[in-house]
């Protein structure tokens, strides 16, 4: 007998008639695999119509049909991490399938799946919208419309093109994948339909491989779907939170936030220091010294205002965008400031030099000012971010 074993985990509410065929056709599924110990687990939400009954007769006579019974309905992710609990838990599973009980997934395609699993991958989806994948041909038009659009729109809002089918309820997982995911997935909103979607984002977020074999969604035959309007819509509020959220927590987002302050002390800085006079006289006599026409009170000031910006900058970078690297020793603080100076410099003398000659060949009206600061600030950022992850704030 094979070490390694997997288990297919079949929720089930009310599919007594489903139970009984579904559970010979595993059967001789499971006599076709030879690599791996197949097991198959029914986590039953307390059915009326007797499911768990009609499996545990199953049971008696099979040693690889188990059955979980929780004490009440709480929808299909619930159901499903109690049953990951068992599986890998008290059962020793290394690898865990998601299936529906009412045949809309073939079981005929489980050795796929395990391929995959034995090539090195983590997690594997089955796909209705890659080559060899497909829904049914009788829906109707609005039905199939929402399946791909919807499957589309989460792709795009996830930007994640590597996986053609988040929805899709037919998968397997190992072991580390649930380890790794099991303890975000406490929250009561991902206990229905949304699980599948939650669960997946979390997996390639992390990093794990993720493979898609291709399988025909076949709509069910006896009972009634449990998939309703709120159940979409709650996964489409997922999906948006949750890329909201990691765009807000994202560091590039923090460093623009960061350095859109920093324009703005930077802008105030240069209107302000090019109608002081001592900055004006400075930049005269820069200008009479070098011989270069293009030293003026506007490229002094915003020079000027571009180290404002450069104090605020470096306070926030530190306690915020890089928060898991910053320092609080005095002494380091202060040396990462000088570094942090002398990085930001470049941009310093890049403002200085696009702004002075901007505004020499534009003249220095409001208009002006603002087009060729924004041009120099775009560019700095670019390159000071680059900086800061690199020198300055270096991963630990």
């Amino acid at each position: 007998m094979s070490s390694k074993k997997a288990i297919i985990i079949v929720p089930t509410y009310n599919e007594k008639e489903n139970v009984v065929k579904l559970i010979p056709v595993l059967e001789e599924v499971f006599a076709g695999i030879h690599n791996w110990d197949m097991h198959v687990l029914f986590v039953d939400d307390s059915s009326p119509d007797g499911t768990a009954d009609e499996v545990k007769k199953f049971a008696k006579k099979n040693k690889h049909v188990h059955v979980h019974i929780n004490p009440q309905k709480r929808g299909l992710g619930a159901a499903y991490l109690s049953g990951m609990k068992e599986a890998f838990g008290e059962l020793g599973a290394d690898v865990v399938f998601e299936f529906d009980a009412d045949f809309s997934h073939d079981p005929a395609k489980i050795p796929d799946f395990l391929n995959k699993i034995d090539q090195g991958f983590d997690m594997v989806i089955g796909s209705r919208y890659i080559k060899g994948g497909s829904i049914p041909s009788d829906w109707g038009f609005d039905r199939k419309v929402l399946s791909v659009i919807g499957n589309l729109f989460i792709t795009f809002v996830f930007t994640d093109f590597r996986i053609h089918d988040w929805t899709s309820g037919y998968r397997a997982i190992t072991k580390k994948v649930y380890e790794f995911v099991v303890d975000e997935m406490s929250d009561p909103k991902l206990s229905g339909y949304t699980f599948q979607a939650a669960f997946l984002r979390k997996a390639v977020r992390k990093g794990f491989k993720v493979a898609e074999v291709p399988f025909a969604f076949v709509d069910r035959k006896i009972g009634k779907s449990k998939l309703g309007s709120d159940n979409i819509k709650t996964t489409l509020q997922f999906v948006i939170g949750d890329r909201f959220e990691e765009i807000i927590n994202s560091r590039i987002f923090k460093f623009g936030v960061v350095g859109g302050l920093g324009f703005v002390i930077n802008t105030i800085g240069l209107f302000l220091f090019s109608r002081i006079a001592v900055v004006q006289s400075l930049a005269i006599s820069l200008s009479h010294t070098t011989g270069l026409t293009i030293i003026n009170a506007a490229g002094t000031a915003s020079a000027l205002g571009a180290e404002c910006a450069i104090i605020s900058n470096f306070i926030l970078n530190n306690a915020w965008t890089f928060s898991d690297r910053k320092t609080t020793n005095v002494v380091q603080t202060a040396s990462k400031f000088i570094q942090f100076n002398i990085a930001s410099f470049g941009a310093v003398i890049l403002q200085f030099i696009i702004v002075g000659a901007g505004t020499h060949f534009t003249g220095s009206g409001t208009i002006s000012k603002l087009f060729w600061l924004v041009s120099a600030t775009a560019i700095g950022m670019v390159l000071n971010f680059i900086i800061y992850s690199t020198f300055i704030w270096k991963k630990k």
